[in-house]
């Protein structure tokens, strides 16, 4: 099966990128399923709304992602319950957590899970993922081999770590959070697709999607300040294409996608 895989969609600009380029981007590559970490996706760029949810899979997405930001926004608590195809990271602690940290898509009769799981460093100290991930795919890879984590997370080592890990219990562990895409796509040496960060979907002049005197204004004075999402000028999608092996759930190729407004037709 063919998988395509879009970073962090930020903000207003990042959702009409989707729309936009998705349509273009499955005529070229011809992907049977399509995930987008959709955790910016608010006019904020922090969160998910129930709006920014429907834009998103009216525009042809299977399944979203989130992340960090979360519950950034509150009205996910009147509805993440209620959409299967939204998915959280599954290592939050708790045993009444809203929502679900994995799902299952049939790919022509054949299941493909994926699953979502935040990292520690940097950022808020979640339950242990590496061990969660191991004991949850230890179970699933009885229903199936299939199986994509997006893995949210801030630092490099990390996310490497986790991807070896798991190398040859999952396919492919993507990850997300920096939204700057990384030049490392490979495949682990038990079968496992690897990239250390997808990139973002949003404005391509932005700092990581945030309007930048914003930004630039807390790094000169050392002042809290309010970080939003510009939605001005050109736009960026980033992404990556895993193909993967339906029987043995490994992976064979992986592509990263990389598109500025104006230079995809």
């Amino acid at each position: 099966m063919r998988i395509l895989f879009i970073g962090d969609v930020v903000g207003n600009k990042g959702l009409a990128m989707v729309k936009e380029y998705l349509p273009k981007i499955k005529q070229e590559y011809k992907p049977q399923v399509t995930i987008v970490n959709g955790e910016n996706a608010t006019p904020m760029g922090r969160g998910i709304n129930l709006q920014a949810y429907k834009k998103l899979m009216s525009s042809g997405v299977d399944v979203v992602t989130l992340g960090n930001h979360a519950w950034s926004n509150k009205e996910v608590f009147e509805f993440i319950d209620d959409t299967k195809k939204l998915v959280r990271p599954f290592n939050f602690p708790g045993s009444d957590v809203p929502g679900r940290g994995y799902t299952t898509v049939n790919v022509n009769g054949v299941k493909l899970i994926v699953a979502n799981f935040q990292g520690r460093v940097f950022l808020d100290n979640l339950d242990d993922p590496f061990a969660l991930a191991n004991e949850l795919f230890t179970k699933l890879r009885k229903e199936t081999k299939c199986i994509f984590v997006d893995f949210h997370a801030e630092a490099t080592s990390e996310k490497i770590g986790f991807a070896m890990y798991l190398d040859g219990k999952v396919s492919a562990v993507i990850g997300t959070h920096t939204h700057v895409q990384t030049n490392d796509a490979r495949i682990l040496k038990n079968g496992t697709a690897f990239l250390s960060d997808v990139g973002m979907a949003g404005p391509a002049d932005g700092m990581l999607g945030m309007k930048p005197e914003n930004v630039i204004g807390r790094f000169l004075n050392q002042r809290p300040t309010r970080f939003e999402a510009l939605e001005d000028g050109r736009g960026i999608l980033s992404g990556v294409i895993v193909d993967i092996n339906n029987e043995t759930g490994k992976a064979s190729n992986i592509k990263p996608i990389l598109i500025t407004e104006g230079t995809f037709e």
